[in-house]
Parts: C-alpha cells; sequence; structure tokens
C-alpha cells in the first residue's frame, strides 16, 4: 500500500520518512538549512567573486568584501527579518512555511529585495560584470514564479534554488569566461542532495521538486538571454 500510494503522489509518506536511518535525517536537514533558499544568491555571488578569475579582477580585497556584504544583507538579513516580522505580526504561522498561505508574503517580500539588488545595486555599478544583475533578475523571476505557482500547489523553494545555482553555474560555462567542469560538477552534486534531502524530510512531491528545478534553472537562462 505504501509503495502503491508513492507512485501516485511522488513522495514519501510518513512511514517511509521514519524508516529512513537517523544519519541519513540528520544530513537530509544538514543540507537544507545550509543550502536554504536564502543563502544560495550569497554563495554563488561569493563563487564569482573570489573564484572566478576576470568578473571581478581589479577589485581590491575591501571592494570584494562590500560587494558580498550589500548581498548578504539584501539576500539574506532584509528577507529573514521581513519573515521574522511577519511571524511576530500573526501573518504566518511558522518561519518553515509549511503552507502554500505562508509561503505568499515572503515571496513578495523577498520580489521587492532580489528586485532592488538587481537594478538598483549591481545594474548602476558600471564597474560590476552585467552577470550579476542578470544573475539576480533570475532570482528575482524565479520568486515571481513561485508566487504564481503557489497558487496551484506548493512548489519547492530549495530546488528552484538549486535551479538557479546549476543555470547561473551553466551560462558562465556556455560564454567560456571560466573552466566549469569542477564547480558544476559540485553543483550537480549538491543539487541532487538538496533535493533528496528535500523529499526525505519535507512533504513535497517529486512533481513540486522537478518543477522547482525547472523554473529556477529556465529563469536564469531568460534573464541571460535578455541582459548579457
Amino acid at each position: 500500500m505504501v509503495n502503491s500510494e508513492l507512485s501516485i503522489t511522488g513522495a514519501l509518506q510518513p512511514e517511509q520518512k521514519n524508516s529512513q536511518p537517523l544519519l541519513i535525517r540528520i544530513f537530509a536537514h544538514f543540507f537544507s538549512y545550509v543550502f536554504h533558499p536564502l543563502f544560495v544568491p550569497l554563495y554563488v555571488i561569493a563563487f564569482l567573486i573570489f573564484f572566478h578569475p576576470s568578473y571581478f579582477a581589479g577589485f581590491t580585497v575591501y571592494e570584494k568584501y562590500k560587494v558580498l556584504l550589500a548581498t548578504a544583507l539584501n539576500t539574506v538579513f532584509f528577507p529573514a527579518l521581513a519573515v521574522l516580522l511577519m511571524k511576530g505580526l500573526g501573518f504566518i504561522k511558522s518561519f518553515f512555511l509549511r503552507t502554500q498561505q505562508d509561503r505568499i508574503g515572503p515571496y513578495l517580500s523577498s520580489m521587492i529585495f532580489y528586485f532592488w539588488t538587481a537594478w538598483v545595486f549591481f545594474k548602476t555599478e558600471p564597474q560590476l560584470a552585467l552577470i550579476l544583475p542578470s544573475f539576480m533578475t533570475g532570482v528575482f523571476l524565479t520568486t515571481v514564479v513561485g508566487l504564481l505557482s503557489n497558487i496551484y500547489f506548493k512548489i519547492s523553494m530549495h530546488a528552484m534554488g538549486m535551479g538557479g545555482m546549476l543555470g547561473l553555474f551553466l551560462i558562465v560555462m556556455l560564454y567560456n569566461t571560466m573552466l566549469m567542469t569542477w564547480p558544476l560538477s559540485i553543483a550537480l552534486l549538491i543539487t541532487g542532495l538538496v533535493c533528496t534531502s528535500r523529499l526525505i524530510v519535507s512533504d513535497h512531491t517529486t512533481k513540486e521538486v522537478y518543477w522547482g528545478l525547472f523554473f529556477g534553472l529556465l529563469c536564469q537562462l531568460a534573464a541571460a538571454a535578455f541582459i548579457l
């Protein structure tokens, strides 16, 4: 009966999740927290700043950390603060955003911060490579798609974040600005671990995870086609 339910819904049933070894569930929670969608833009920007050979060539260490700090404030701190305020005011029931209704406010607030980062901070700084506003525009578009999808089903935010990361790495590879063999391989590994973790420790179905990956990747490609 459990197997038939799995084939219909595409999700692990509670009995199956609880039957997973404790160590597996611990690692699943670990990857879910470390690669929370709030942190993914910061990780990607940090990769571009410190590992890409040309995008930040000529920048001082201070200038690099200034960009990283601005990214952290606008993509991590302020969106997290908005969720904290929504919880305090009773607009959402849980910090974990388990219901579609809880996700509406965080989606809307994140859209504002992502748009500001892309078009007010990154796009108006001529010394910054266009890949930065392109990436953040892709993140903004992904959030818009997530909000619209939320009307119909609870798309996986983690999967959208992973799709965005993969999209950015593919764009860098396609523009041939850096050898992406090992970064893309690591990104694929992380994507697999995070998406598998969400199927183990959340109530997401495979449909919600796959669509999240697809939209995250598609939005990055669309933004790059428009900006780069």
